[in-house]
This record gives structure tokens, C-alpha cells and sequence, in this order.
């Protein structure tokens, strides 16, 4: 069977293929709500129901950086005796567990937060329209979770050590268990929950009171946590306390997940810039290295997060006062922080990251009197990295959360390969209204892409072509003026021009499209929408993982790395780099000459094919689709410039076509004869 029935045969079976989908897209598209028991439900833990009486541990006033520190963050301050007078101690209540929302879609809740008295904390958090994307074992997606190191737990939004200045002591918070007030049911079909603690002093008397209230609302990812602390004293107190931010993201399981640690500033010219530390930076880090600092001292704080490729927690101290714009001043640090839990093995996957902040010093009036109390309202951003939701949302577009996404810019610059991505991102979503499967929108974008940028594919091939055939020459002026670079560039700057060839437009518009095919792949890794997006409603069901068609039990081997699953498309892929290397239409310039220069061009000819199939045999099922596509619009363009240019050549040999730059490549016109001749 010829090349062009097979060709023919593959365009007829992806027209099929795209018009069957489109009739029956209404039905591929297809939705599961998951529910969990109702919300507000209080829960004691067994074995933990004692009040924790003076837990103090006595050190020298805060400095600057997490005191009391979590693992892998700056050392603590060295400890010292405590002062006359007596210590303090931090009084609380037995350990009890509240859950707040649900992950009934039906609820509206967006998830379920579980609520720990230990250290008034979030225990975990479970999405209500994400799963886990397990096959049909599909569960609610459990985002943040807590962390087990050196035998300590550490929750999201915990309060960690509260210093006492005057006293110079320093109280771990996140180790009392506090009092929980239970769950209200809001008016408006909110819900709320409320902890609180104690400072007292050596004969139990009341220093402080501390409050911490947790409220969310259906119909948004964002949640309200305001941390209250009261002078119940007759002297003035100074104290500075430290939280968590959110803790705990783990491992998908499926390709890289980019976690990272974010903080965002916003400049006196009003923009808003952001600072990053990935997982891998954080772990090499040292402790110092850790801030999540603006890039200059006059850019304000606005918020802390810890993201994923498609989630993001995001913290947003805020004012007391509604009607403030300015970000709250109180917060005086904040850092990333790199949990260890591989056992120094440096496997990824097991470990996690989080961020934490430290307020400022705090200055509390004696009882009664104004300024005695101080409320720290933060919110709490729990949800997809969504262009579109930030966009649309006037608070978390003036507070730029559009900084958590970030795309996997490869070789070109960051601020030119995010506006491509997020137009093409804008693309896809405009597509999906009228084609609702993305599988569908990918291939006919990098189609239209393809179109597209034909005019500039076909005169880079040409160009190439046209190169080619100068080899030859080429090569006897390299070795007549080998000695003489000066000369030999001159000549075949000369042999070039006169033939109306030229490196740089044969090379030139590959690098116009280098950041358009990279923003194109950007765009479909990270996009939220095709998490769990399905294609094919057998095999390609989930356009953010592997088209698995059979699983197995993991299997480590070289360069595949860990195989769970005999993927297709990279197979198809491989097939589809062999046809396009089947149909390049040059060689190299020196190849016809130069046997070794030949000889590794077939091995390169050869190792395509295969390499890349196994590089990105793991790769989402997205991605491969989209470079299939591709380089399958690759094959079929090839073909017709293929096509062109030896018809070109054809003209060419016939005089109709001057390949030199004086005609420009244009049609000959020949002269008409006249009627009669004078002799």
C-alpha cells in the first residue's frame, strides 16, 4: 500500500473519530457527586480528653524567624531561666474534632473542613467537585492533610509559639489542645466554629484569652479565620505569635505536581509581584534562605500560599476594619517551610511543604481600656488555580491571585510564554462551549495552530531544502578556503545570496513558533479543566493522567522510570515521529558529502521515534494527545510542501523558476513573438 493511502486512510479515521465525538459529546460528558456525612458534627478523640495545665516553655524575647521552629527551619532562641514571679501556662480543653461544609456538590459547600482543637487547627480538607481520579475507586479530593515528623503533628492554620515579651517566655500553642465552642449555623446557610484557650499565670489567674473562628459559606472557596487574643490583665502586655499557613499537600501520583511555596506584594505603582520556592529549593534551602520576602522594602505583604499544578492555599492577612484597603501590617515574617518525610531517601513524593508567619510585636492595653483586645482576621483561599474564577472575582483579582500560575516556560522567558498561554487557555475555553470535550478542542487547535503558522513552516522548509541542495558547493568552498575563515564566510555568504538562500530564514521561523508551541504545551499541562476531563469514554478518560488501558502493580525500570500501565499514545506518537522523519524534506548541508555527518543523521532518524515515547511515556494523556496531533499536522504538512518544493524543482529545471534572490523567485514571463520579422 502506497504512502498516500495510508495517509489518506489516517486523516478519513480522524474525521470519523472528530465527527462521532462532536454528534455524541452531549453524552461522553459525564458527572458523579460524591457525598460524606453531614456537616457540624462534633467529635471527641479517645484518649485525649484532659485539660492541658501550664505548658511553658521559657525563652529570650522573639527575633526575628520562627521561633520554637518546625523542622528544617531557623534554629530556636536559646532558653533561659524563668523570671521572678513565676511562669505561665496555657489552658485549654479536651480534644475534640468538628467538621464544617460537606462534599455533597448538592450542599453547595465547596469542601469539608475537619477543625482540630490541637492548636485550633485544620486538620484536613476535602473538596467537594475534585476527586482523586483513581480509576472507579474515585474518592473526594483530601487537599490539605496533616503532617507526621520526628513524631510531632503539624496542621494547617495551627498557632504556634505566642512569646510573651515582658514575661520572656514563649508558649507552644499548637501543642495545647483549646477549647472548642462547638458548631453555629449561620443564617444564611453558613457554618461556623469557634476554640478558645487560655494564658494564666502561676496561681491560675487569667493573663489571656485567645479565640480563634473558623466560618465558611456555600458557594465560595473562600473561608474566614479571625485569631482574637484579650488583656485580662491590669498591666500592659506585649506578645508576638506565630500560625501556620496551609501544610500538608501531598503527592497526586500522576507526573509533576509543582508544588511550591508563593508569597504576593504589591508595589507602590500598584502592581502586584510574587516570589516562589519550589519543593526541591525549599529542601536544599538553608533556614535563612526560607523567606518569602518582596524583592524590595517598600513592597506591601499581601498573602502566603502553598500551591500544586492545579490547587492553591492562600492565606490573606487582612484589616480589622471592612472598609480598609490596605494590607494588614501586623505580619512580620513569613517563610517557606520543607517537610522530610522519606527518611532523607529524597523522594519527592513523600515529602511536602508548607509556609508559616510570625506577627509583628503587639501591644495590648490593660483591661478595659481601648486597645486591650487586638482581632487578626485572615482569609483563606481553598481552590483551583483558575484564571477565569480570579479573573471574575473582584477580591482575588485586585489581590493578583493570578500569581499562583505559573506555566513551565522551558527555554523562553516567563513574561512572554504566560500571555500565549493564557490566551490559548481563553481558546480552548471559548472552544469547549461549542465542542464540550477537550480531547476534541486539543486536536483542533494544534490543527488550526498548524494552519496557522503554515506560510511560516513552508517557506523555513523550503529555505532548508534550497540549502540542501547548495551542500555540495558548499563543501568544495569550505575545503578551497579552509584556512581563511574570513574568505570562506565571505564566499559562502556570496554562493547563498546569489542563489536566494540563507541560513537565518531557514532556521529564523522555528524560533517564531518555539513559544507558541511551548505556551500551547504549558497550557494544557496546567489547565484545571482537563483534570479528570475525559476524551474517550474507554480509553482516554482522564486527559490530566496516563491513558492507562491496562494497569498493573508498579514496576521500576531505566529511563521509563516507575511503569503502572501500558499507555497508547506514546506508542502512536512514536509512529507518528517516524512518519515525519520518513518525510523531512533536506538533509543537513554537508550530509551528501560528509559520510559520518550521514551516518548520524539515520542514527538520529532512528532514535527519535523511539526516545520520545519513552521520555514521555508517563506523561499526561493531554500532552501526548496534543503532540500527536501535532506532529501527525506535521506529517500531512510535510507532505504537501513536500509536494511544493518538488515542483518547484521541476519549474525550476524547466526555466520557469529562478531560484537566485535577483528575480525573487518569481515566474518568468516569456517575451511574445511578434507577427513578422524584418530581415
Amino acid at each position: 500500500m502506497s504512502f498516500r493511502a495510508v495517509f489518506i486512510l489516517i486523516l478519513a479515521g480522524f474525521v470519523v473519530l472528530c465527527a462521532g465525538l462532536i454528534v455524541d459529546s452531549g453524552f461522553l460528558r459525564t458527572t458523579t457527586s460524591v457525598s460524606a456525612p453531614a456537616a457540624s458534627a462534633e467529635a471527641a478523640t479517645p484518649g485525649r480528653g484532659a485539660i492541658l495545665l501550664q505548658q511553658t516553655t521559657e525563652v529570650a524575647p522573639p527575633a526575628q524567624g520562627p521561633g520554637g521552629a518546625e523542622p528544617n527551619a531557623p534554629a530556636p532562641v536559646p532558653q533561659l531561666a524563668a523570671p521572678a514571679g513565676g511562669s505561665l501556662g496555657a489552658e485549654g480543653g479536651p480534644r475534640q474534632e468538628v467538621t464544617l461544609g460537606s462534599t455533597d456538590e448538592a450542599s453547595g459547600f465547596k469542601y469539608l473542613l475537619v477543625l482540630d482543637s490541637l492548636g485550633a487547627a485544620i486538620r484536613t480538607a476535602t473538596f467537594s467537585e475534585y476527586d482523586t481520579r483513581d480509576g472507579k475507586n474515585r474518592e473526594p479530593l483530601v487537599f490539605l492533610t496533616p503532617v507526621q515528623v520526628n513524631g510531632r503533628t503539624i496542621l494547617s492554620l495551627a498557632n504556634g509559639a505566642l512569646t510573651m515579651v515582658n514575661q520572656r517566655q514563649r508558649l507552644r500553642l499548637d501543642q495545647l489542645s483549646w477549647r472548642s465552642q462547638g458548631v453555629q449555623q449561620l443564617p444564611e446557610g453558613g457554618q461556623a466554629a469557634s476554640f478558645e484557650a487560655a494564658i494564666v499565670d502561676a496561681d491560675s489567674r487569667p493573663v489571656l484569652k485567645l479565640t480563634k473562628t473558623y466560618r465558611i459559606d456555600p458557594g465560595t472557596f473562600l473561608l474566614d479565620c479571625t485569631f482574637g487574643i484579650e488583656n485580662l490583665t491590669n498591666e500592659q502586655q506585649k506578645v508576638q505569635y506565630e500560625m501556620n499557613g496551609p501544610v500538608g499537600l501531598d503527592y497526586e501520583g500522576i507526573s509533576t505536581d509543582m508544588r511550591k511555596a508563593v508569597a504576593g506584594f504589591r508595589t507602590p505603582q500598584g502592581q502586584v509581584n510574587s516570589i516562589r520556592l519550589d519543593l526541591k529549593a525549599l529542601s536544599k534551602a538553608a533556614p535563612d534562605r526560607r523567606s518569602l520576602d518582596g524583592r524590595a522594602a517598600n513592597e506591601a505583604f499581601l498573602w502566603a500560599a502553598v500551591v500544586n499544578r492545579y490547587f492553591a492555599a492562600i492565606v490573606v492577612p487582612t484589616s480589622a476594619d471592612a472598609d480598609a484597603n490596605a494590607p494588614a501590617d501586623w505580619i512580620g515574617g513569613r517563610w517557606g517551610t520543607y517537610y522530610d518525610r522519606s527518611g532523607g531517601r529524597g523522594d519527592y513524593r513523600y515529602d511536602t511543604i508548607g509556609v508559616q508567619l510570625s506577627s509583628t510585636e503587639i501591644t495590648l492595653s490593660p483591661v478595659g481600656q481601648p486597645g486591650s483586645a487586638g482581632s487578626f482576621p485572615f482569609d483563606v483561599y481553598l481552590g483551583p488555580k483558575d484564571k477565569g474564577l480570579f479573573d471574575k472575582t473582584d477580591l482575588y483579582r485586585r489581590l493578583g491571585f493570578v500569581q499562583t500560575i505559573d506555566f513551565m516556560a522551558c527555554c523562553c522567558p516567563a513574561w512572554l510564554i504566560s500571555p500565549l498561554a493564557f490566551g490559548i487557555l481563553a481558546v480552548m475555553k471559548w472552544m469547549y462551549f461549542v465542542i464540550p470535550n477537550y480531547g476534541i478542542v486539543i486536536i483542533i487547535l494544534v490543527l488550526l495552530m498548524r494552519l496557522v503558522l503554515h506560510p511560516v513552516t513552508r517557506h523555513s522548509q523550503v529555505a532548508m531544502s534550497r540549502m540542501s541542495k547548495l551542500a555540495p558547493r558548499a563543501e568544495e568552498i569550505k575545503k578551497k578556503y579552509g584556512n581563511n575563515k574570513a574568505e570562506m564566510n565571505k564566499k559562502l555568504m556570496e554562493l547563498y545570496r546569489e542563489q536566494g538562500a540563507s541560513p537565518l530564514t531557514a532556521f529564523l521561523p522555528m524560533f517564531v513558533q518555539m513559544p507558541i508551541w511551548i505556551a500551547l504545551w504549558s497550557a494544557i499541562y496546567t489547565s484545571i479543566d482537563l483534570r479528570g476531563a475525559s476524551f474517550l469514554p474507554v480509553w482516554i478518560t482522564d486527559l490530566s493522567a496516563p491513558d492507562a488501558i491496562w494497569k498493573w502493580a508498579p514496576i521500576s525500570l531505566p529511563l521509563l522510570g516507575t511503569l503502572r500501565s501500558l499507555n497508547v499514545l506514546p506508542i502512536l506518537m512514536g509512529v507518528a515521529f517516524y512518519l515525519q522523519q520518513k518525510l523531512m524534506p533536506m538533509q543537513p548541508p554537508s550530509a551528501s558529502t560528509n559520510p559520518q555527518m550521514a551516518q548520524q543523521q539515520k542514527i538520529m532518524a532512528i532514535m527519535l521515534p523511539l526516545m520520545m515515547p519513552l521520555f514521555l511515556y508517563n506523561a499526561p494523556s493531554g500532552v501526548n494527545l496534543y503532540i500527536m496531533a501535532s506532529t501527525f499536522g506535521g506529517v500531512i504538512e510535510q507532505y504537501f510542501i513536500k509536494k511544493h518544493i518538488k515542483a518547484r524543482e521541476e519549474q525550476e529545471a524547466q526555466g520557469l523558476i529562478s531560484a537566485t534572490s535577483k528575480t525573487g523567485g518569481k515566474v518568468k514571463k516569456k517575451k511574445p513573438k511578434p507577427f513578422f520579422r524584418f530581415k
